[in-house]
């Protein structure tokens, strides 16, 4: 188990403060042109990705040049508005997804060091109780819980 440190950070209350609000303005800036989708519309929708984005693209060009085929319903108009959208968002989608990353991996190695330090504590509590000092029994009944899964044995009484 390894005790180094590759994470010191302490982000300052007005930092997180600021992000939070910034991160508020883009929600509302946004939320008009956003909304949320079901889990059943998240997993029956087709999906448009890299090499769709081509066939879309190729459509609306023959679209324009080629309307007699465009059946009565088909609205290219809408068409051109909803790949807009995709192309408007994708940038700001690529910023926060890096964004989401760098948070989650920061996260990630703080938590570790946290869990990691934390079991280092907890191991020396338990040597301690293991060799009969009183004051970190307690200590060890208590973080303990965190591991139930093997039973103490009890010895048996003759």
């Amino acid at each position: 188990m390894s005790t180094s440190n590759q994470i010191d950070i302490t982000i300052p209350p007005s930092v997180i403060t600021d992000v939070t609000t910034k991160l508020q303005e883009i929600r509302t800036a946004l939320e008009p042109y956003v909304f949320g989708l079901t889990m059943s519309q998240r997993e029956t929708l087709p999906k448009m990705a890299d090499k769709t984005v081509a066939f879309v693209q190729k459509t609306i060009d023959y679209a324009g040049t080629n309307p007699e085929y465009a059946p009565g319903y088909f609205s290219k108009p809408e068409l051109d508005t909803d790949l807009n959208a995709v192309q408007d968002l994708s940038p700001i989608r690529s910023l926060l997804e890096q964004l989401s990353s760098d948070v989650d991996d920061t996260m990630m190695m703080a938590g570790s060091e946290a869990y990691t330090m934390a079991l280092v504590y907890y191991n020396s509590v338990k040597n301690a109780a293991n060799t009969g000092q009183a004051s970190a029994k307690p200590i060890y009944d208590d973080l303990s819980t965190r591991f139930p899964g093997r039973p103490v044995a009890k010895a048996k009484k003759v």
